[in-house]
């Protein structure tokens, strides 16, 4: 393996860059106004059209594939086939009595019918309203599904898999709404058959109404993360999703593999995974389903599926990626397969730790003999998608520069800038929630995000940003020093990796920073020569590993706000059923701390045991 790289000097493997052209506006008090000077290109702002266009291009490629649940074999469904089904989608939701007030609401995972189901909705002017599988699935009282649905008001339902939402449908007290399902009979409620549905008739002037659709009204509710407190629906227009995937596609081109085959885990419940979906669609990839996600006992499936279909395109969370290359780095045949055709990797949802990212190239140079190009989605559910990008060369991870269409408003914030932004892929608000609406605008109509950023080199604007901290993860220790939150771990992850795939910084009210981390398996294994049980800090070898590395983190940073004192490896697993961890595998940091009070109070007792190290 090549364990130093001086990656300036190594190309990339072909891909076609934009000359940086973006033009930047100094107010008197510091305040920057940046925007991309290249042109967005002009586009049907209506999916039916795009949807039209593909089947009659290429008709019998592949759109949709999934693996079969009992064979293990992939399903595929054409283009033309999938044009088929979703006019006969949207025919039989608007026979049902589907429209603006009357919003589907997806219960189920991403599958074919899903996809089916959501475009039929959008194009024939149904809101539809996918909402994260485990609000239905996990057990409880369903508290946020139940939020979700009186925020919604869903006229029609649709839960896939039948009888394992039994629970779900029954706590929503369901008065009139309609049922769709593969499997209704297996339903506490009555409910339509999804095959009926999908053979629904188009009326002859079906089209007509599809076209009459403004690209402005409601077409998705797309739900936050709920992290801070109760997911609110970000409303999406059509005009908002396709400025959004036209934005990448102005800069990247066929980059981004989106008129080729991709493979995917991201759910459609977010706008990371509902953005490839469309993306695939509009530009007539083939989009196959990944039954496979980074967590333990299914990330199996998705390196089995790599390995089948070697894609040119991968898109993950930075916590997918430090599993992914881990598993590369002991497969050969898998890290052949990986790097055989690919040509773009993208991350969002949180940062990429730069010894990720550098771990990635090294073994890229050593399959194929040139970098890959890594690039970033920066956004949020308000801006549709990532609407910021590196799409020039650089060895640097961060969060790129505007896209086209889009313009950044940077303020002054302390060391970096607050970020803002306005374009058309800026929400117009939150459904039904005017003062929320109101508070996350300023007074000029730019969207806040409540992030902060920085240039990577501030007269070099070429060079980007980077992420620079979260206003709402910023704390204060007891000794009244203000911490970073989001800086500070990011460093972290990078810093303790590879023995480290994430962690949770405790300080808040303290007079040090503390770390509860998330062990990193295959890294463990690697130093331990073996898989480690137990607690980890019980193996010599992997306690003097952790030991150097906090002693040289706090050597390199060793002020109140930065520097580590007490260090621990959680004691179990992320619960997504405690909402610990989001369907893309970030850590609700509030929640974690919450959840693990006493893990917490041993890192500070003054006699904290023996699995807690003190960084004296």
């Amino acid at each position: 393996m090549i364990k130093q790289l001086d990656l300036g000097s190594i190309p990339y493997r072909s891909i076609d860059l934009p000359a940086v052209d973006i033009s930047r506006v100094e107010r008197p008090d510091g305040t920057l106004i940046l925007e991309n000077n290249i042109a967005l290109p002009p586009f049907d702002p209506l999916l039916y059209g795009h949807l039209k266009r593909q089947a009659s291009a290429q008709p019998t490629k592949t759109a949709l594939a999934e693996r079969n649940r009992e064979t293990g074999e992939w399903r595929c469904l054409s283009f033309a086939e999938m044009f088929a089904y979703v006019c006969s989608a949207a025919q039989g939701l608007l026979n049902l009595g589907g429209g603006p007030d009357r919003p589907l609401m997806i219960l189920s995972g991403n599958s074919i019918a899903h996809a089916l189901m959501r475009f039929g909705a959008i194009v024939a002017g149904v809101p539809v309203c996918p909402v994260s599988e485990n609000y239905a699935l996990m057990p409880g009282s369903h508290d946020r599904l139940k939020h979700v649905y009186q925020l919604v008001k869903p006229g029609i339902l649709f839960a896939e898999g039948g009888a394992p939402f039994n629970a779900a449908l029954l706590s929503l007290g369901l008065d009139g709404q309609t049922v769709i399902s593969a499997d209704p009979d297996g339903l506490p409620v009555p409910g339509l058959k999804l095959e009926t549905l999908l053979n629904t008739v188009p009326a002859p002037d079906l089209e007509t109404h599809i076209l009459s659709r403004d690209p402005d009204q409601h077409a998705a509710y797309m739900l936050t993360s709920g992290s801070t407190g109760r997911p609110k629906a970000v409303v999406h227009s059509q005009r908002m999703v396709l400025t959004s995937l036209f934005q990448a596609y102005a800069v990247l081109g066929e980059a981004m593999g989106w008129q080729d085959r991709l493979l995917d885990w991201l759910p459609w419940s977010h706008v990371s995974g509902a953005t490839n979906l469309t993306g695939a669609t509009v530009f007539g990839g083939s989009f196959y389903v990944d039954d496979g996600k980074p967590a333990p006992g299914l990330f199996e499936k998705t390196l089995r599926n790599l390995k089948d279909l070697s894609v040119p395109y991968f898109a993950n969370v930075p916590f997918g990626y430090a599993m992914l290359v881990d598993a590369l780095e002991a497969d050969a045949d898998l890290r052949r397969a990986f790097f055989k055709n690919l040509h773009l990797m993208l991350y969002g949802g949180a940062g990429l730790p730069q010894a990720t990212y550098e771990r990635l190239q090294s073994m890229a140079v050593e399959e194929v003999g040139a970098r890959i190009f890594i690039t970033t989605g920066y956004g949020a559910t308000e801006t549709t998608s990532g609407c910021m990008a590196i799409f020039f060369d650089s060895h640097m991870v961060g969060v790129g520069l505007p896209l086209p269409g889009l313009t950044v408003k940077l303020v002054p914030a302390g060391d970096a800038f607050e970020v803002r932004m306005k374009g058309d892929n800026v929400m117009s608000g939150y459904l039904d929630d005017p003062a929320q609406t109101s508070k996350s605008f300023d007074e000029e109509g730019f969207y806040q995000l409540g992030d902060k950023l920085n240039f990577h080199e501030p007269d070099n604007i070429a060079a980007g940003l980077y992420f620079a901290g979260r206003l709402a993860e910023e704390f204060k220790l007891g000794t009244g020093s203000w911490v970073s939150g989001g800086r500070v771990r990011g460093g972290l992850i990078a810093a303790l990796s590879p023995l480290v795939s994430d962690l949770i910084l405790c300080g808040e009210g303290r007079d040090e920073l503390a770390v509860l981390a998330v062990p990193n398996a295959l890294g463990l294994a690697g130093l331990a020569g073996g898989e480690v049980a137990g607690n980890p800090l019980e193996n010599i070898a992997i306690r003097r590993a952790m030991s150097g590395k906090l002693q040289s983190w706090n050597a390199a940073n060793p002020g109140k706000s930065t520097r580590i004192g007490r260090f621990a490896f959680l004691e179990k697993p992320l619960s997504a059923d405690c909402h610990e961890v989001s369907d893309k595998g970030t850590i609700n940091q509030a929640a974690a701390i919450r959840n693990r009070a006493e893990e917490v109070e041993q890192l500070y007792a003054d006699s904290p045991g023996e699995f807690v190290l003190a960084c004296d």
